[in-house]
């Protein structure tokens, strides 16, 4: 099981948002560069980055921010965020980006996003946001009106590589995973499984490991609860590399 550690941009800067709201903005670092060695200093084995202008903008607006912090760490990068064609996914893995993560175009142009696996075979994953229980595109803001079980048998048989599931509610809240729902998910999905959003403690860790041995979890991505220091990357990392 994987801890990703998070580092989001929003004007250049490292932020984390509640619940996906722009107006929900805390700055945690100037110098996303900087956090990003932390994170590696720190036992990161994998760093999670989302470009948040990009996502609400539809384009991608931190690209050499985003080729800064892939040379200069060691561990693989995966990004998301304002990735909506061929030639973006191109320009990101070319610049060092080992896994590109899809939201908008995997739901809103299927054929487009069947195409870029087609292209990118295992390096492109999907972020499967979900409201109460029902999926948002568009950087949270609109509703798809399907749900994760509606979309993944295609996703599946289109190649993705692995899926990362949101739930927007507890996004950055700190309020503990939906624990019944990952389950259900990793236990259906063929696809590894990633968890986000409410990632707050070590008992959320210890409450998720089951599910790495036992289902399809790849792992957890934790923001704001490691960059408040309610979760101690380090510490999370050495104790699952303590079970074996």
């Amino acid at each position: 099981m994987i801890i990703f550690p998070a580092v989001d941009i929003k004007g250049g800067q490292a932020v984390r948002l509640k619940q996906g709201r722009a107006d929900e903005e805390t700055v945690f670092s100037s110098d996303p560069v900087a956090m990003a060695r932390q994170w590696q200093d720190e036992g990161g084995q994998w760093l999670h980055v989302v470009d948040l202008d990009g996502a609400f903008s539809g384009e991608p607006v931190n690209r050499s921010l985003i080729r800064r912090i892939c040379s200069n760490i060691d561990i693989p990068v995966q990004l998301g965020g304002g990735i909506r064609d061929i030639e973006t996914a191109r320009a990101y893995l070319d610049s060092g980006v080992s896994r590109l993560i899809i939201g908008t175009m995997a739901l809103a142009e299927p054929n487009l996003f069947g195409s870029l696996c087609k292209t990118f075979p295992g390096r492109i994953g999907v972020s499967l946001d979900a409201e109460g229980g029902r999926l948002r595109t568009k950087g949270w803001v609109e509703d798809s009106g399907l749900t994760v079980y509606d979309v993944l048998p295609r996703l599946e048989k289109q190649g993705a590589a692995f899926i990362i599931y949101t739930d927007i509610d507890r996004d950055g809240m700190q309020t503990g995973v939906n624990l019944p729902a990952l389950k259900t998910l990793a236990e259906t999905s063929s696809l590894p499984v990633i968890a986000a959003g409410g990632v707050a403690t070590m008992d959320d860790v210890k409450a998720l490991y089951p599910l790495s041995r036992t289902a399809n979890l790849e792992g957890a991505i934790s923001g704001r609860a490691i960059y408040t220091g309610t979760l101690n990357l380090r510490e999370a990392t050495a104790w699952i590399a303590a079970q074996g």
